[in-house]
């Protein structure tokens, strides 16, 4: 952060950028939002959101103001002005929410669309905040090594805020408040934490990009469905068979890339993945084509159904319990199951990174030249790399086929990629407790948000830009080296050797 004085501040040259971020959110935001086609029993009409569009226009002036004063060194106007801003939404929000007379003078429809609005003069009064804290006497008159910073604060926490993260996931289906819908989010979320955690031994670890990563957990999904369909196999034999055959894909898509690095290699995995999606559509006969294999059966509780009637000689759940039968049983068994299943995946993750294969991943993603130059073999590295990461993504997709009970290539397009690499990158390359925070983020937030469905892809963006601007290298960049020559007293006291 810089430290500029007021007579070095260009106050004139901020207001114009000020003015010129206002204007275009003002075109923008008139494009996207400003019209709204409304289909009517005579056709198409639309309406006009004009007051909403000059209230954002005004905000981003306002807020782009106060960030470059922020950044210029000067906290205490951005502090305050973030504080009344803060304020102002906060009232907003409760005016809509408790049905206020004032509501009507609110610029936005939806009491969700201010309340997420609210954020941006809350992260402002939060970074004013630490910029003055930091600047403070008592901090600046401290040594350098006795200030703490983050990458100190987090090697501090990272151990007991993953301990309660899991105590929550836990507890969660148990809570007052806890639904058939917000377990059912819940159960997405994990998914995407668990193909977070295996593409990050691909990209994170390795440093490998592949943009193909749900190929393997297509092969994954169809694996199971059709050993379910045809043969009648249980979900729980099928398992380690839909991994060892997304495994065996990794291997093979793992060859022909063994030469390439970057863009090139981003190319072809992004290639793999699309002829893996035309072959399951255009081998009708095998995979069902476009229309997919449907009666997919669902997992089991050790033979136990979860069906209110099962079949004759199957007992159901809640009759072997001695339990009313409830359709939620079903959604929190799955629930359990893949919360187990991303655990196994995270505690194998923090495992094999110590080992030999894990340190080798690591100084492949460093520096290939020098990894060679080590005596270790670049190709075996890259090749377990991607068998193991597709591994994961295999039984994810088995799962994923049990949940639904139904597979199409419909759910296994390019997007679906590009999310699971978006949740590895926003939540910091190698941080496993980032993935989580990323997906809750990318995945679990915009489940809550229906009402912003006009504004999501907008507010997708404009958070990437922000993450890029502010965290570049992830919501927890920081991760501790795997092994230490030299290991000093403040690395054993924070506990370095925690999850990273």
């Amino acid at each position: 952060m810089a430290t500029a004085t007021a007579d070095m501040i260009d106050y004139p040259k901020i207001a114009k950028g000020a003015l010129g971020a206002g204007v275009l959110t003002l075109v923008l935001a008139s494009l996207v939002v400003g019209i709204e086609t409304i289909s009517a029993p005579t056709g198409i009409t639309y309406d006009t959101r004009y007051t909403a569009v000059f209230a954002a226009a005004i905000g981003v002036a306002i807020v782009y103001f106060l960030a470059q004063l922020l950044k210029a060194g000067k906290p205490a106007i951005p502090l305050i002005a973030g504080a009344v801003l803060l304020a102002l939404t906060l009232l907003m929000a409760l005016a809509q929410t408790g049905e206020w007379e004032i509501a009507r003078l609110v610029p936005f429809e939806s009491p969700v669309v201010t309340w997420a609005i609210m954020l941006v003069p809350l992260s402002l009064v939060i970074r004013a905040g630490l910029v003055t804290w930091r600047s403070s006497p008592a901090s600046v008159g401290k040594p350098a090594h006795e200030r703490i910073h983050f990458a100190d604060f987090y090697r501090r926490i990272n151990t007991k805020f993953a301990i309660l993260l899991i105590v929550v996931a836990v507890a969660l289906p148990f809570m007052p408040f806890a639904d058939r819908r917000l377990v059912d989010v819940a159960t997405l979320v994990l998914a995407y934490i668990m193909l977070g955690w295996g593409l990050n031994i691909v990209v994170g670890l390795a440093g490998l990009l592949d943009l193909g990563y749900v190929a393997f957990y297509a092969v994954g999904a169809y694996s199971y469905a059709m050993l379910s369909v045809n043969y009648g196999v249980s979900f729980w034999f099928a398992l380690p068979i839909a991994g060892t055959m997304a495994a065996l894909f990794g291997v093979i898509l793992g060859f022909p890339v063994l030469r390439l690095r970057g863009d090139y290699l981003a190319i072809v995995t992004l290639g793999f993945g699309e002829m893996i999606r035309v072959i399951i559509i255009n081998w009708w006969w095998f995979t069902g084509g476009p229309n997919g294999i449907n009666k997919v059966a669902r997992p089991s509780f050790f033979g136990l159904e979860f069906d209110r009637s099962p079949p004759e000689g199957v007992q159901s759940f809640h009759t072997f319990f001695g339990l009313d039968y409830s359709p939620n049983q079903r959604v929190f068994f799955l629930y359990f199951v893949i919360l187990a299943f991303a655990l196994l995946t995270n505690l194998f993750t923090l495992r094999i990174r110590k080992l030999p294969i894990g340190r080798a991943w690591e100084a492949l993603r460093e520096d290939e030249t020098a990894c060679r130059a080590l005596g270790i073999n670049p190709r075996n590295t890259k090749l377990t790399a991607f068998a193991i990461g597709a591994m994961f993504a295999g039984m994810a997709g088995s799962f994923f086929a049990a949940r639904q009970g139904f597979v199409s290539p419909e759910s296994f397009v390019f997007i679906e990629s590009a999310i699971i690499l978006a949740i590895v990158v926003l939540g910091g390359l190698g941080s496993q407790i980032g993935i989580v925070l990323a997906a809750i983020a990318l995945i679990g937030l915009p489940e809550f948000f229906r009402d912003l469905q006009d504004y999501r892809m907008l507010a997708f963006g404009i958070g990437m830009v922000l993450i890029m601007i502010w965290r570049p290298g992830g919501l927890l960049a920081h991760r501790d080296p795997t092994i230490y020559l030299h290991k000093t007293k403040a690395h054993s006291a924070a506990g370095a050797g925690a999850q990273p």
